[in-house]
């Protein structure tokens, strides 16, 4: 199951409290002052993960609480600091607050942390409450409160070219034919209700780059028609769109321009960006039949035609937009 969307209430741990004490020596029954200090309360800490890939896990656990410092002891015995708790995400993912929807964190690679939720600190014992004005403190301090936080995790997957095309355009045919993924293909309509990642790799497995497959556009996806709607965000980080219509279409060019149109309605800036435009399934025709639009490619992904062509220029086009950034 492909969960992208989560909300957790996270609590950090509380700080332990700290120790009134007194030392005791045999005929002196109240010595100096030697409580010792509370734990710091456990952090809640969010990592991005390569060994999770979507927010299912997450999602199944609704509160997420971190343990508590142990109080202080006296002897000047301070109390153990609470366990911090690590949540993995995937890469991509964002993190905002549920109520003001403010962006906290932006996971864009593996290894990425933030702490969502700060443990509270523990309380001071006796002990280092001494001063010159009071070298006989008559009390301890309480540990402070962790933080409480309500999160909306967001998941856009990363992926350097998005195939974009309306159901059974043949886009998960291509991304099983230049990658080893393996995404659902039958021969019916909206048979990706996923995303699907591959990874293609060119000249002797020395270059490579990552294809998003999305569930297929429709007109009006962007109203939320069809599947499309909830998965366009995952093609928001893309810096390629390969836009796919089918060698069945009467008017491909018209077709790649309601294509685009769906994507400039949801987002602009991804309507804006390098485009690739390939014809599919070009084993149904006869070449001399096959009418290529100028600028376009045409693939067989079943007769594995055309993709080396298509890949090439999938690379030239990232090439040229890692040289424009």
């Amino acid at each position: 199951m492909f969960i992208d969307e989560a909300v957790i209430k996270i609590k950090a741990g509380d700080g332990g409290n700290g120790c009134y004490s007194h030392h005791r020596m045999k005929y002196k029954p109240r010595g100096k002052p030697d409580g010792g200090n509370g734990g710091r309360g456990g952090n809640i800490i969010i990592e991005a993960s390569q060994h999770v890939h979507t927010l299912q896990d997450v999602s199944y656990h609704h509160l997420y609480k971190a343990e508590r410092g142990q109080h202080g002891k006296g002897s000047d015995k301070y109390g153990k600091h609470g366990s911090d708790i690590i949540i993995p995400v995937p890469a991509g993912t964002l993190l905002l607050d549920d109520a003001t929807q403010q962006l906290l964190f932006d996971f864009v690679s593996v290894g990425d942390r933030f702490v969502a939720a700060l443990g509270g600190r523990g309380g001071r014992g006796n002990a280092a409450l001494i001063t010159r004005n009071n070298p006989n403190p008559q009390h301890a301090e309480y540990g402070k409160p962790g933080e409480e936080k309500t999160l909306r995790l967001n998941l856009k997957v990363l992926a350097d070219v998005g195939l974009v095309g309306r159901p059974n355009a043949g886009k998960s045919t291509f991304l099983s034919a230049v990658s080893k993924a393996h995404p659902k293909i039958a021969d019916y309509p909206f048979t990706t209700t996923q995303p699907n990642l591959g990874i293609v790799k060119l000249h002797d497995q020395y270059e490579s780059f990552v294809v998003a497959d999305i569930p297929g556009l429709i007109e009006g996806s962007h109203e939320g028609k069809g599947l499309g709607i909830r998965f366009l965000k995952h093609i928001e980080r893309t810096r390629v769109l390969a836009i796919m219509v089918e060698s069945l279409a009467e008017d491909p060019e018209a077709e790649a321009t309601l294509l685009i149109n769906e994507l400039k309605q949801y987002s602009p800036i991804l309507a804006a960006k390098p485009k690739c435009f390939i014809l599919t399934k070009s084993d149904l025709f006869l070449a001399e039949e096959q009418q290529l639009p100028t600028g376009w490619f045409s693939i067989s992904s079943v007769q594995k035609e055309g993709l080396k062509e298509t890949l090439s220029q999938l690379k030239n086009l990232l090439d040229t937009s890692d040289s424009s950034e």
